[in-house]
C-alpha cells in the first residue's frame, strides 16, 4: 500500500523509538513506574497528563520528533488500557 503521509515509515520509526525506551534505564527492571501507576488505578490520567505535558512543551525541549513520539507512545498505552479494562 502507498501512504500519502509516509505513515508506514512513521510507524516503523515509532516502533524503533518504543523499543529503545525498553532498553533504557527505566525499562531494565521487570516493573516500571508506569506499571505501578497503572496498578494503582491512575494509568489513564497519567497517560493523558503526559500527553498534555509533551504537547505543551513541544518545540521547546529535546527533538521535536522525539516529543511527538512520546505523545504517541503515551496514547498507545492509553489505548491499551482502554482495551484491557472493563468499563
Amino acid at each position: 500500500m502507498s501512504y500519502k503521509f509516509s505513515e508506514d515509515k512513521t510507524l516503523l520509526d515509532l516502533r524503533v523509538y518504543i523499543d529503545k525506551t525498553y532498553e533504557q534505564h527505566y525499562g531494565r527492571g521487570q516493573y516500571q513506574a508506569t506499571d505501578m501507576i497503572i496498578d494503582s488505578g491512575h494509568g489513564e490520567s497519567f497517560c493523558i497528563g503526559n500527553i498534555m505535558k509533551y504537547a505543551m512543551r513541544f518545540g521547546k525541549k529535546d527533538n521535536k520528533k522525539v516529543e511527538l513520539q512520546k505523545i504517541i507512545h503515551y496514547a498507545i498505552i492509553a489505548l491499551h488500557l482502554q482495551d484491557t479494562t472493563d468499563d
